[in-house]
């Protein structure tokens, strides 16, 4: 057993290693239950929807009951949950009369999409009809979607900090304090919540060259940037990954996209790449080459095309966001030149 964030039980985590391996793959699984469980609690209680009718707020969470999981087998993070959850709501007209009621969710589990997930919500037991359900069971029904949907996403980021990751070469990765989980997003994040429109002007653009140093393979620092897993855990955020050549990508809640232009296996990954706030369809084009130095992989990051006005900014998301995190997040970390 060992401890996640000292001094909290609900950080205590069961870890297991196959000792028996012999090709230095490294297998951790955790128990996310406490975990999951504290979690759900924690971003359904509180919830209020507000509409013509009146107001409703989600004021107990009587029911959490199943479990979660998490498994590293070579490389691949496997996620697994299931749950059966019951809550229950208040509501208040804009003419004051008071009602209750019930929501159940009795199926959020791995093998079920988001879209899929049953959300039922009713009234109390002899309480009359009220349009107070009606935006329950359309906007207080939404929230709740979405709340899950954070805790999925949570799941496989937050509580997946620290996970050993497997290395070709024997090296073990360090683990990284829970503390550190949460990533400040502003260089990445900021400003890119609305995509820019296409002004139909041809816009100046620079390229420039950054160069860093990784204490692991070519084939384990190549793995970082196609496993969507592993995509999740140096960001921080949900990802969705294509490891293919036209596979596309977005990270960052959405914030960077792009697709797979050239994949050459330990040797170099050619993408077209941009924030969601540039200029519609105008994309960089970033390659990264692989370098081989024993046991060391010396990574070159190529970026061309990358408008003027957002040259420091895109160095800065490289360097902050990719590079050292990708060091902290897998125990990679050497000298920056």
């Amino acid at each position: 057993m060992a401890k996640w964030g000292e001094g909290d039980p609900r950080w205590i985590v069961e870890e297991r290693a196959d000792a028996t391996n012999v090709n230095n793959w490294h297998w951790t699984e955790r128990d996310a239950t406490s975990w999951s469980s504290e979690k759900l609690k924690e971003l359904l209680l509180g919830l209020r929807v507000e509409g013509e009718q009146g107001s409703c707020e989600v004021t107990e969470v009587s029911k959490v009951e199943g479990e979660a999981s998490i498994n590293n087998r070579k490389g691949k993070l496997i996620f697994f949950y299931e749950w059966n959850l019951k809550a229950k709501w208040k509501g208040v007209t804009k003419s004051g009369i008071k009602y209750k009621g019930h929501i159940e969710v009795p199926n959020l589990s791995d093998e079920n999409d988001m879209e899929d997930l049953d959300i039922s919500v009713t009234l109390s037991k002899d309480q009359p009809d009220t349009q107070l359900l009606t935006l329950m069971r359309k906007e207080g029904a939404e929230k709740v979607r979405t709340a899950l949907g954070t805790y999925i996403s949570s799941l496989k980021t937050e509580f997946t900090q620290g996970m050993i990751l497997p290395t070709a070469n024997g090296l073990s990765v360090a683990q990284t304090s829970q503390s550190k989980a949460k990533v400040d997003k502003t260089m990445i994040g900021s400003n890119c919540s609305t995509p820019a429109a296409n002004t139909g002007v041809k816009i100046p653009t620079c390229k420039f060259t950054i160069k860093d140093t990784f204490m692991t393979s070519p084939e384990d620092l190549f793995r970082v940037f196609l496993n969507q897993e592993m995509v999740q855990a140096f960001t921080h955020s949900a990802a969705m990954v294509q490891p293919d050549k036209g596979g596309k990508f977005r990270l960052m809640d959405g914030n960077v996209m792009g697709e797979f232009l050239e994949l050459v296996p330990e040797e170099k990954i050619v993408m077209k790449w941009r924030y969601n706030s540039w200029p519609s369809e105008h994309y960089a084009t970033i390659t990264l080459t692989f370098s081989d130095r024993g046991r060391e992989t010396g990574l070159t990051v190529e970026c061309r095309a990358v408008p003027e006005s957002e040259e420091e900014r895109t160095k800065e998301g490289w360097h902050r966001y990719y590079l050292q995190s990708i060091k902290q997040t897998f125990g990679y970390g050497s000298r920056l030149y």
